[in-house]
């Protein structure tokens, strides 16, 4: 697992104005989900059964409340999982599991409604203009996660970040693209020898520069949710990311960078947070325009565009 390679193209950016200054208010009424878990009817139970009894999600099979079973029973309804497969990884707020869909293997995260993290959740919410009158509810609250998780992933990846592409979401599932091979999840960069740290650096740090310029700000940035993947860097676990317009944006970004660059250091990088973070700022906060020794940007033919389908 320590031979890896670690190359470093970045994705084309699209073109968009007002990145940062624009949101769209997340809806947390009840939705399909809700709605076929009260409807019950007997397609709806026997999926439910099946659900249940099948292996790997016997062990959580409790968590799972009839409405986020119909979140699932919706999503396959709508042609976006064909089948579920085995966990990917479990934590205290959420699963993942691989699943089949039309076009490969995608993965399902379900959040948990009773998150243990509930609290920490709320620090992320609170002055998150998207998320306004929330309120404490559980199941809002997790909702709104959920779904600010897949519009964080959408305009990361207009804004030429390499993220998993946002499939679906239905109140607390969300449906993604796979990355990894064979089944397996892609590697972590504190799972693999990084052969050239100096370039990997450039590359995270650049596309959080991108995350900032698009008005958003990572918020957990570190080795552990950053993944190698078909030789490229990719970004993950979006759903704590806040607009820039968040009280606390500029703390969750200097820890960001604090994290990025104290890894980077230990792996033979030259790399400083107070570098890292005027970087990431100065063409955002007018000082400059962004440093010339950026990145190159090769052109790619990977299509950035997120689906259609089920946005908030």
């Amino acid at each position: 697992m320590g031979d890896q390679n670690v190359e470093v193209d970045l994705l084309e950016a699209d073109v968009a104005e007002g990145f940062g200054d624009e949101w769209e208010e997340i809806d947390v009424s009840d939705t399909d989900a809700d709605r076929i878990a009260r409807k019950r009817d007997r397609e709806f139970l026997e999926f439910r059964e099946r659900i249940k009894d099948a292996d790997q999600f016997k062990v959580e099979a409790s968590v799972f409340d009839d409405a986020t079973l119909g979140a699932l029973y919706k999503l396959v309804q709508d042609g976006h999982v064909d089948a579920f497969g085995g966990p990917l990884s479990t934590g205290k707020e959420a699963n993942v599991y691989l699943a089949a869909g039309p076009e490969g293997e995608v993965a399902v995260k379900i959040y948990r409604i009773n998150a243990s993290d509930f609290r920490s959740m709320r620090d992320y919410l609170e002055g998150d203009p998207r998320f306004e009158g929330i309120g404490s509810d559980k199941k809002k609250v997790v909702t709104a996660w959920t779904k600010k998780e897949y519009a964080n992933l959408r305009r990361a990846r207009a804004a030429g970040v390499r993220v998993p592409d946002p499939v679906a979401v239905q109140r607390n599932v969300l449906v993604m693209e796979f990355l990894g091979t064979d089944g397996q999840r892609a590697h972590r960069l504190n799972e693999v020898d990084i052969e050239n740290p100096e370039t990997a650096y450039e590359v995270v740090r650049e596309y959080t520069r991108r995350l900032f310029d698009a008005g958003l700000v990572h918020g957990d940035l570190s080795e552990y949710n950053v993944v190698v993947h078909r030789g490229e860097l990719a970004l993950l676990d979006l759903g704590q990311a806040v607009t820039v317009h968040h009280p606390n944006h500029r703390e969750f970004l200097e820890r960001d960078c604090r994290n990025v660059a104290d890894f980077f250091a230990r792996a033979g990088a030259d790399a400083d947070a107070a570098e890292f973070l005027g970087y990431v700022t100065r063409a955002r906060e007018g000082d400059q325009e962004a440093p010339e020794d950026a990145p190159t940007v090769p052109e790619t033919d990977r299509d950035t565009d997120a689906t259609t389908e089920d946005r908030p």
